[in-house]
């Protein structure tokens, strides 16, 4: 969906507010130069980029507010930065989430729904944001997972990376390959394909930080970091935490005592009954787990978390000391959100607010919003026309989203109105401030629609309430047309 068309349908949410209102091996790293940019143009005195991004990272962390889960870095970042309280992935799953926000396109565009389909098969001549600040003279580099990669399978190897987009990739590996190749994972739940990227797996490891894959990424992204410090650079470093399975140094879950744990699994009669669409297609993923086996993996996940923010802090720390603290752009965020739990579900492709949330700070120097939370709703698509805007370059064609700058300067801005969409194979979501509306199969399956002031928790299903039918209407009406894609389906692949 095109800008313009999303700015109309934003108009449509206002009236329907104002209507609401009244009711392998540890190794070295891999490292691969690719060709030379596709043009250059003259360097000059310009902002840097550091592009820092999680896997399956949820908004379970300090930074958002969640204090059980500790990020201290992630936190500091965020207060001296702009902090979206309300950011939201296109698709709900690594492979078409990436490609969107990477192309600046949303996945009707890219065709990707799956993790196999590789969006220049459908859009070959894309210039993608890494690319796109590489035609302009900058020196473009990747450590660890920016594209779709599986893991485990992927890390260590570039898997389905893009060639045009990058100047240098290094693909770290740890020891938690080690682990995998030896089976030393706690597996709660094997998944039917055998894959371990698909299960609810963990391991409180030994041994120190920078041996684990993630840590590797902190290192290898610090020598980038100065090896180009004079500039322009634009250097995206992807944490392969929390995606499962979840491998941490042992001191990371020994900060989330088991017993400390809160968890409570949702009554499935109960969702069953306030959910029938979406329930009907999936069924409940927890039934064969115990009520502690399930809070063992949530203290898993939050010690993978608490151990991806220590590695980002450690990139964090390396800007003053090398100079490139006061003129490189800092953005922070994950692809998709993951379910703990929550409706009977675990992990992504799921429409609800675990599932599409993320987390997303920005940091420009000198920007006037700076120190400020923002919760205006923001899409994960709006970050290629974000970027290129603060950094100084003009919009290419094609994108979109929208620039997010507006909402630098002022957070609280009362002329952005834009809604999010989310999507999965089957089922379309909006998101406005209050109110989250979902469709499964243009309706056929069921609709939702959910109070987010009221019901965070979205287990109050108000779409057949007469009382609610104006704000269904409105909503219907906001979401796109459904893709030519396949029917909605949970994989649960890498």
């Amino acid at each position: 969906m095109m800008s313009r068309q999303r700015r109309q349908r934003a108009s449509l949410w206002v009236q329907a507010a104002m209507l609401a209102l009244a009711p392998c091996a540890m190794s070295q790293p891999v490292v691969a130069r690719t060709s030379a940019p596709e043009q250059a143009a003259p360097q000059q005195q310009r902002m840097n980029v550091l592009f820092l991004i999680a896997d399956d990272l949820n908004t379970r962390t300090s930074a958002t507010g969640f204090k059980p889960v500790q990020t201290p870095n992630l936190d500091r970042l965020a207060k001296r930065s702009v902090n979206f309280a309300n950011a939201y992935s296109q698709y709900p799953w690594c492979g078409p989430s990436r490609a969107s926000f990477l192309t600046g396109r949303r996945p009707d565009t890219t065709g990707v729904w799956d993790l196999k389909t590789k969006f220049r098969d459908n859009l070959p001549g894309v210039v993608t944001l890494p690319q796109y600040f590489r035609q302009n003279g900058y020196f473009t580099g990747r450590v660890g997972k920016i594209y779709h990669q599986g893991v485990p399978g992927d890390i260590g190897t570039s898997g389905p990376d893009d060639t045009p987009s990058w100047d240098r990739v290094v693909n770290p590996a740890g020891r938690d390959k080690i682990n995998e190749r030896d089976g030393r994972m706690t597996i709660l739940n094997p998944h039917p394909s055998g894959r371990l990227g698909s299960a609810l797996a963990f391991l409180a490891d030994e041994g120190t930080d920078e041996e684990q894959t993630d840590g590797k990424v902190a290192s290898e992204t610090i020598a980038m970091l100065k090896e180009h410090r004079d500039g322009p650079f634009f250097i995206a470093a992807g944490f392969y935490r929390p995606h499962v399975p979840e491998v941490a140094p042992k001191k990371y879950f020994d900060m989330y005592p088991l017993d400390k744990v809160k968890f409570e699994p949702e009554d499935p009669a109960a969702l069953a009954k306030v959910l029938p669409a979406s329930y009907g297609l999936v069924g409940f993923q927890n039934l064969d787990l115990t009520v502690d086996q399930q809070r063992s993996f949530v203290r898993a996940y939050y010690a993978a978390t608490s151990f991806m923010d220590a590695q980002v802090g450690r990139v964090l720390d390396a800007l003053k000391p090398l100079g490139l603290d006061r003129n490189t752009i800092i953005i922070f965020t994950s692809d998709h959100g993951f379910l703990l739990g929550e409706h009977g579900q675990w992990e992504k492709q799921m429409l609800f607010e675990g599932s599409v949330k993320v987390p997303l700070i920005i940091n420009m120097p000198g920007a006037k919003g700076n120190r400020r939370v923002s919760r205006k709703m923001v899409e994960l698509v709006d970050l290629y026309p974000t970027i290129a805007e603060i950094a100084g370059l003009p919009k290419p064609d094609g994108l979109e989203g929208d620039s997010l700058k507006p909402l630098l300067d002022n957070p609280a801005s009362k002329a952005w109105t834009q809604p999010a969409y989310s999507q999965v194979q089957g089922g379309r979501s909006v998101r406005v401030a209050r109110w989250r509306y979902t469709e499964w199969e243009k309706g056929r399956l069921g609709a939702e629609l959910y109070d987010e002031d009221r019901d965070p928790g979205e287990t109050r299903n108000l779409a057949a309430d007469p009382r609610y039918a104006h704000i269904v209407q409105r909503l219907k009406a906001m979401l796109p047309e459904a893709s030519p894609g396949p029917r909605y389906g949970v994989g649960g692949a890498e």
